[in-house]
């Protein structure tokens, strides 16, 4: 009996520690100051993927924070405008096989206020850029009316620490919606 419960102790041990274990973080660091992001594996697994693939490749070293898009210059352009700072383009000969949209219906994960999201043109077409969300963007979520198709975007993470990052690179001089000049990813990588 004592051996039954020790090993029924042991399982629901073993049990916990997988159903407790952390979603990974990276940390993002830029010419204008470092950001942290938690990536949520256990809710966007595709997309999550995607994303770890890039940094373990070490793909995202050397891209850059290309694209900030603010409300009021989406305006012209844009029946619904959004904020975001977009980065992580990386060069097309090197970008991994586009993956399946993973929509904000299915992950439960939201366009909140420092959010990572892929960035694409359809479903299906996101490879390695992403955007970081600045305030609360509903409308680049599932049935939001950012995107014609309404599938919106896949969000796979957010920001832990370094937001005041994020703002400073949205804050820089634009031509367009292109920073000039862009602020250099010098790399992503795991933290634990």
């Amino acid at each position: 009996m004592k051996k039954l419960s020790m090993v029924l102790t042991m399982m629901v041990l073993v049990l916990v520690g997988f159903c407790t274990a952390e979603n990974p973080k990276v940390l993002i660091k830029t010419e204008l100051g470092d950001i942290t992001a938690e990536i949520y594996a256990d809710k966007a697994p595709t997309t999550a993927a995607n994303f770890l693939r890039y940094v373990d490749a070490k793909l995202y070293d050397g891209t850059t924070f290309f694209r900030v898009v603010t409300k009021e210059e989406s305006l012209p352009n844009q029946a619904v405008p959004i904020e975001v700072v977009q980065g992580g383009q990386v060069e097309e000969a090197k970008q991994f096989p586009p993956i399946e949209h993973e929509t904000t219906a299915m992950t439960g994960l939201k366009h909140l206020n420092g959010a990572l999201s892929m960035a694409r043109t359809g479903p299906g077409t996101a490879t390695s850029s992403f955007s970081i969300i600045i305030n609360d963007q509903p409308e680049m979520d599932f049935g939001g009316k950012r995107q014609p198709d309404g599938y919106g975007f896949a969000v796979f993470g957010y920001v832990v620490a370094g937001m005041e990052v994020t703002r400073k690179i949205q804050q820089q001089p634009l031509e367009g919606q292109r920073l000039k000049p862009p602020v250099r990813i010098i790399a992503i990588s795991r933290v634990k």
